[in-house]
């Protein structure tokens, strides 16, 4: 195609030199641009240091006076305490029992408006959390957040948030204001037959100031921009995400171009924005776009799963994905050869995750049977969605608290991580193993849905909130563990049939064949891919050569 005719001519422009921790993806769909009319988002928890669990907070009642402890998301470091309101709402992971979900991605933004007073104590991370506590809806939760930040300050890096009620999504990119109080942000809705995304790229530019509706905005987002002398046009004229950042070649392959991926998927004609993501053109990609076809919830996770596939960043088959063409890429992001800088991909996908979701809220139940959070551990591209009501009051154990540093075989995180790890170093075999795991375990949890909210829906109705309450823990706690044991089994499947870089002969049903006489069945030795022969022949020429 011709977008992609400058491909290999731009690829030595570019270097990588976002953060390690800025590297989260929020997806998004209205209710009207999915197929079953729910509101979704998701998000990555990318991190290289971060442990998989499943976070609840209770509802409770708290007494005058009471004081909540802030703690910075990232670093677990004490920032102070602000009051508790009278009441504050049940919690799972990143969504409340109203059916509010938030998610988030790190952008940065001008280094001199990271607070420098060492006063302000609201975190991106404790910001999400608190407003979850506190929110009905997601224009209730976007006053809660921007009142906690002018009132006790903003203590993180720019910042764009994803927030989602059973009728609506917004879009807010936040960033502080150094020396003063506070932050400046602006939150745009999306519209219900949209879908968006944001990747570490704050995506926010032209907007309509007098629609108030759909446009909020802090009252100095355009002065104080004026005031620091990074903004000198008219009003109509101003862009946050190009006042507050900069785009150049690094962010936008690195991170605007893992939504355009997502937006390919569901509208062709976004393959225009690849020019964008190539630096090939200065036309922005849109914050929103209407797809040719209504999102799934299946597409949804698939598209967690992206390794740009279909593009001309695909990582299955140039040099680095090596003979089983492995979808990952090692950090550091960039390196540097004769002089020249050269990057790696940064697709959704990734190794380094800690945690994802996809959250679905939805109008049409009672809020907690509507609000569905689909939590997953490690990698997105092999970990297991598994369904939990934002009603959940108990954290199944395989996915309560733990650290990256011990290993433990009743953990989620780790099973997932031995699986993932195994197929890092031999993709291509292994990969059809995990996924009829991984989709047969999906397609249970996803096919029960319509009769589990029946289920619930009928208890809701008679007043059982207690038997409401026990079945939805039930529930989670079971699929927590089947999918724990499976990925358990899995692994030392995997180890068994691939041990010592041979293939074991497997039955249809996956068994390992046996001989006449009852012994294993002598494996088969699958090799190199022929590229990886004829680069070896390359680069060391006869040195290997048996006859002259």
């Amino acid at each position: 195609m011709k977008i992609y005719s400058k491909f290999l001519l731009t690829l030595s422009f570019f270097a990588f030199g976002y953060l390690a921790n800025d590297a989260c993806t929020n997806l998004i769909a209205g209710k009207k641009a999915t197929t079953d009319g729910s509101v979704m988002i998701t998000y990555a928890a990318d991190s290289h240091s971060l442990y998989g669990d499943l976070s609840h907070t209770p509802r409770a009642k708290h007494a005058p006076g009471e004081m909540r402890k802030v703690v910075e998301w990232d670093t677990n470091k004490p920032l102070g305490e602000i009051p508790q309101p009278s009441e504050t709402y049940n919690v799972v992971g990143n969504m409340n029992e109203y059916q509010v979900a938030i998610g988030e991605t790190t952008w940065g933004g001008h280094e001199e408006l990271l607070d420098t007073t060492g006063n302000s104590i609201i975190d991106y991370g404790s910001l999400i959390q608190i407003a979850l506590e506190r929110s009905k809806s997601a224009r209730e939760a976007i006053q809660v957040m921007t009142d906690l930040v002018d009132k006790y300050g903003y203590a993180s890096e720019g910042e764009s948030f994803s927030i989602a009620d059973k009728d609506e999504v917004w879009v807010m990119d936040m960033i502080g204001k150094g020396a003063e109080k506070g932050a400046v942000w602006i939150a745009v809705r999306i519209p219900d037959d949209a879908i968006s995304g944001h990747a570490n790229e704050p995506r926010i530019r032209k907007v309509d100031f007098n629609d108030k509706e759909n446009v909020l905005y802090s009252p100095d987002v355009i002065s104080f921009a004026r005031k620091r002398g990074y903004f000198n046009g008219k009003d109509e004229d101003f862009s946050f995400a190009d006042v507050y950042s900069t785009h150049d070649a690094s962010t936008r392959r690195g991170c605007d171009a893992r939504v355009w991926s997502y937006f390919r998927r569901f509208q062709p004609e976004a393959d225009k924005y690849f020019a964008w993501c190539n630096y090939d053109s200065n036309e922005p990609m849109p914050l929103y776009i209407i797809p040719e076809r209504k999102v799934s919830l299946e597409e949804m996770q698939q598209s967690m799963r992206d390794h740009f596939e279909g593009t001309p960043f695909e990582m299955t088959s140039d040099v680095g994905a090596g003979p089983y063409h492995v979808p990952y890429r090692w950090r550091p992001m960039e390196f540097e050869v004769d002089g020249k800088k050269y990057c790696m991909e940064r697709a959704i996908g990734t190794q380094q995750t800690g945690w994802s979701f996809v959250s679905q809220s939805r109008d049409w139940l009672p809020d907690p049977i509507g609000g569905i959070f689909w939590f997953g551990t490690d990698d997105t591209n092999t970990s297991v969605y598994m369904p939990f009501y934002c009603s959940l009051t108990e954290v199944p154990k395989p996915l309560e608290k733990g650290d990256i540093n011990t290993f433990s075989m009743d953990s989620n995180f780790w099973m997932n991580n031995w699986v993932a790890n195994q197929a890092y170093n031999r993709y291509e075999p292994m990969i059809p193993d995990i996924r009829k795991v991984q989709g047969s375990l999906e397609t249970a949890f996803q096919t029960t849905r319509n009769d589990k909210d029946a289920e619930l829906k009928a208890l809701y109705d008679a007043g059982k909130i207690e038997s409401l309450q026990k079945a939805v823990n039930e529930e989670a706690a079971l699929f927590a563990n089947q999918a724990t044991d499976a990925y358990r089994d899995l692994a030392i499947y995997l180890l068994v049939k691939f041990m010592d870089g041979n293939q074991k002969k497997t039955n249809e049903d996956g068994s390992f064949q046996l001989t006449e006489y009852g012994i294993p069945a002598y494996p088969s030795f699958p090799g190199y891919d022929q590229k990886y022969y004829e680069n070896i022949v390359k680069e060391t020429g006869d040195h290997f050569l048996i006859s002259k």
